[in-house]
């Protein structure tokens, strides 16, 4: 196993990660993090975004438990954090709860509603916050969002020499956040293990940055 502790994590995961081969960009990164062994990761989940570009594309539910062991691996996992919204009729408790329950930390916003009858929940600055707060005890951030808004928070985390993988459904990411991260999985490669629950009912329209979409059944 030490030979292959030396390897680089998603050389050894063999997930279908894009690595991007700018020489510049990659000199930023300290060779030492390659280390797979000592990789200390951070895996920062927008739930909204997720939860409904899975709905739009494939009518189906997202296994966010499996996203977090594939951002991880073998490697030390810091925190898992979910950016979740609550809502008055509380309908999404059973799907908070299980976030919960599979040892994700929560960060939970009220939905805000506008007299135009409007929805929104806005975490993208919440979310860059917790980044940049915790990118000293972290070497991998794993964003798992398709919002071209953290393009700049992706290019901070270089900044810092640390490696920023991206992780999402390819129908709804931005093409500017995929060029920005080092590494991006496309979880619409893997749907078996990306994704649960039957196939529901037709598409939704992919959600824009920041918004809250509430189903009606």
């Amino acid at each position: 196993m030490a030979d292959a502790q030396r390897k680089p994590w998603f050389e050894i995961n063999k997930r279908p990660a894009l690595l991007k081969k700018d020489a510049g960009r990659l000199s930023l990164l300290d060779l030492s993090m390659l280390s797979y062994s000592d990789q200390r990761v951070g895996v920062f989940i927008d739930t909204q975004n997720m939860y409904y570009s899975a709905r739009s594309i494939f009518g189906r539910k997202v296994n966010f438990n499996n996203i977090v062991k594939e951002a991880v691996g073998e490697c030390k996992l810091i925190q898992a954090i979910a950016y979740v919204v609550r809502t008055k009729s509380e309908e999404e408790k059973p799907f908070i709860d299980a976030l919960s329950n599979a040892g994700i930390k929560l960060r939970e916003k009220e939905l805000m509603e506008y007299l135009s009858g409007q929805k929104k929940a806005d975490w993208d600055v919440g979310l860059t916050v917790d980044v940049i707060r915790m990118l000293d005890m972290l070497d991998v951030i794993v964003l798992v969002s398709g919002d071209g808004d953290f393009i700049y928070l992706s290019d901070y985390v270089q900044s810092r020499g640390r490696m920023m993988h991206v992780m999402s459904f390819r129908e709804t990411t931005s093409s500017r956040l995929i060029e920005a991260a080092d590494v991006y999985t496309n979880m619409s490669d893997q749907t078996k293990k990306f994704l649960i629950g039957p196939t529901r009912r037709g598409p939704m329209r992919p959600p824009r940055g920041g918004e809250i979409l509430i189903e009606k059944e």
